[in-house]
């Protein structure tokens, strides 16, 4: 079975575990309480190794690419989940942001899934980000063009503004380079170059990623790293932890110790992470810990076989 697929999907969920328990919780807090294990209870209440509608989203879109890419079956899993509690950590959804479920509530109601999602500025939650992983498996060969469309796709069922769209074609890109064997170095550069060609006649919104595009998001002082549930707060401060950590480990305490949204930081840099050093790299006690590991196993299975990819 392939390292990294289970590597990036255990990475998100193992992530976003670490994070649910202290969803909310200040960075002060966290420093002098830092968390350093899997613990449970907290925020939400539950059991330790419980994810959230993170991993349950990231869940839904590896399951509906076992079958190929279909917009439609990908919303239709997501609405499995927020009203049948189709993959969920314990049968029950028990966190979801404001925007996806309005967005969810509305794909019952248009043609099109891909229209579905906010258009608005305030509606760049970090929603769509937290669960685009597995599409990095599927358009890891394809050209720009038919890449970021996807891309945007599959974002826009729930987060359809321009900053969301290409927050996630970021975080695919460098994805995509580090399942290629490049290191994190040559992963962040490349993606850079990628995305100022492809949307290059978006150069007004290119501005909000200026910390991420025109400069070295890892050079940052951690005090100037945001971990709110703003996509760009999001996605600068899952790079910041991946690039300035050596480990799957030091990179998910890390995130979760930002304070903040804990678990979504948490997810996003466990899925760098999960990639890039593979899923023997990832304690196995943190492994045996998450709910319903072995379904996530049989998924990284299943979505390998389908993809016939020798990532």
């Amino acid at each position: 079975m392939n390292d990294k697929i289970k590597g990036g999907l255990f990475g998100v969920c193992i992530g976003d575990a670490l994070g649910v328990p202290v969803e909310f919780v200040s960075r002060e807090k966290l420093k002098y309480a830092p968390i350093d294990r899997m613990i449970g209870f907290g925020t939400h209440n539950q059991p330790p190794g419980t994810w959230s509608d993170d991993s349950s989203m990231t869940l839904c879109l590896a399951d509906s690419l076992c079958n190929g890419y279909d917009i439609y079956d990908i919303a239709d899993k997501f609405l499995q989940w927020l009203f049948k509690n189709y993959w969920t950590a314990h049968g029950k959804v028990f966190d979801i942001g404001i925007t996806t479920r309005l967005a969810l509530e509305n794909v019952k109601n248009i043609e099109h899934p891909y229209m579905a999602g906010g258009i608005e500025e305030d509606n760049n939650g970090n929603g769509s980000l937290m669960r685009i992983l597995p599409i990095a498996f599927y358009v890891k060969d394809f050209d720009a063009k038919k890449k970021f469309k996807i891309v945007s796709q599959v974002s826009a069922i729930t987060h359809g503004h321009i900053r969301s769209i290409i927050s996630c074609c970021i975080y695919v890109e460098i994805l995509i380079n580090l399942l290629k064997g490049k290191n994190k170095k040559e992963a962040y550069e490349d993606m850079k170059k990628n995305i100022f060609d492809f949307f290059s006649n978006e150069k007004q919104e290119l501005i909000f990623f200026n910390r991420i595009l025109n400069n070295d998001i890892a050079s940052f002082h951690k005090n100037e790293i945001n971990s709110s549930g703003y996509v760009i707060d999001t996605l600068e401060a899952s790079f910041w932890c991946f690039l300035n950590n050596v480990s799957f480990k030091e990179t998910v305490l890390t995130a979760v110790n930002l304070g903040g949204d804990t678990d979504t930081t948490g997810a996003v840099a466990g899925g760098l992470a999960g990639i890039y050093y593979g899923f023997e790299k990832i304690p196995d006690e943190w492994i045996n810990k998450i709910a319903r590991n072995n379904d996530i196993l049989e998924l990284a299975l299943n979505l390998n076989k389908s993809l016939k990819t020798d990532i």
